[in-house]
């Protein structure tokens, strides 16, 4: 097959850690007799240096006219004192809502290897294979009104938590249909005793489990499923929440797994796809080569399976990173004592080599 990926390393690590993806898909397309071509761009950060803005219109272009977009990181204390609207991150909900992306896949698996890398204990986490879909184009980080104004007791915030029953009936299906390729099970979670969005919310799901009779439909509060994700996360298959709601328990499912370093995530539901690293630009790790590429490069396997329906290529991809840390070499993030320290572009190397055997 024929495929052009727009590729938008972004700030702080993404730079390091996406060339070692763009080159398991150029070693895959070799492999497969497939052919990808390539283009990049700024955003956030490094595109504000360079035009102002966060999401230039060549890059949101770019995207727009791409079959998938591989993501690197944006954001950093350089832009912090920025004005809200021109950060960083307004690259992110920008091609969001560009691109109707209004589903984020994370999933958190735990490689046996490296249970003793989780601050959680070894009989807590073994069997740890979950996935959070998350609403992303709806939700507190899209509803207005919503601004800060000055009143005569001082200054006040403001955001508006809003669901359509539209917007809950996709995410849900999406949910379901996840469930039914896994163990068929779903966890909604709202906080429908107290919020009238997450009654509405937690009413359509369950509207919409009566098209899925082979699934079975479970609801939870976020805070009590918080404290289950610790207490016994393995009870979880497929999690389905609201944009706030998501951002919190998927970045608390990545760190189960040892390290928010080894976790991709998707985001779907237009014509092309969006797939990146969930550990963000780090910044304090920037440049050292310390960074851990195989959230990316698992982000290049999620992209060959939900942009191209390639599953055999992504299976290889995720194999090669089984394989390397099989073998024992591990980043920084993941380091134990016994294992191989090794750094971003040694452990690129190990996963391209073990790719291409």
């Amino acid at each position: 097959m024929k495929a052009a990926i727009a590729v938008l390393p972004g700030d702080g690590i993404g730079p390091e850690v996406i060339p070692h993806a763009v080159k398991v898909l150029e070693q895959v397309a070799t492999q497969f007799g497939h052919h990808f071509t390539f283009r990049t761009a700024d955003v956030g950060g490094a595109a504000i240096d360079k035009t102002g803005r966060p999401l230039p219109d060549t890059t949101l272009q770019l995207a727009k006219e791409s079959d998938a977009i591989l993501l690197g990181a944006v954001g950093g204390p350089k832009w912090e004192g920025l004005d809200y609207p021109v950060r960083p991150e307004r690259a992110l909900l920008g091609l969001r809502e560009q691109l109707g992306l209004y589903a984020n896949l994370r999933p958190a698996k735990l490689y046996p290897m490296l249970a003793d890398a989780s601050t959680l204990k070894r009989e807590v986490i073994l069997g740890i294979d979950l996935l959070v879909v998350r609403e992303l184009t709806g939700g507190i980080y899209f509803g207005q009104p919503k601004g800060i104004e000055k009143t005569p007791e001082g200054e006040r915030g403001f955001n508006t938590e809003v669901y359509t029953t539209r917007e809950i009936e996709r995410i849900a299906k999406v949910g379901f249909e996840a469930a039914r390729k896994r163990r068929h099970k779903v966890t909604s979670v709202d906080k429908a005793n107290v919020l009238e969005s997450s009654e509405l919310w937690r009413r359509v799901v369950t509207s919409v489990a009566k098209r899925y009779p082979d699934v079975e439909l479970h609801h939870l509060y976020v805070d009590n499923c918080a404290m289950q994700l610790v207490r016994n996360p393995s009870q979880f298959d497929v999690l389905v929440t609201t944009n706030l709601f998501g951002d919190i328990l998927s970045d608390e499912a990545a760190m189960l797994t040892g390290s928010i370093g080894m976790l991709p995530s998707a985001s779907v539901g237009g014509k092309v796809g969006m797939f990146e690293p969930i550990h963000g630009s780090a910044p304090d790790i920037a440049g050292k080569d310390q960074a851990n590429p195989i959230a990316t490069i698992a982000s290049a396997a999620m992209l060959l399976t939900y942009a191209f329906n390639l599953d055999k290529e992504a299976t290889t991809v995720e194999q090669a990173i089984l394989h390397v840390l099989e073998q024992g070499y591990r980043t920084k993030d993941i380091h134990s004592e016994g294992t191989a320290l090794v750094g971003t572009q040694e452990m690129g190397r190990l996963i391209l080599q073990e790719l291409g055997r």
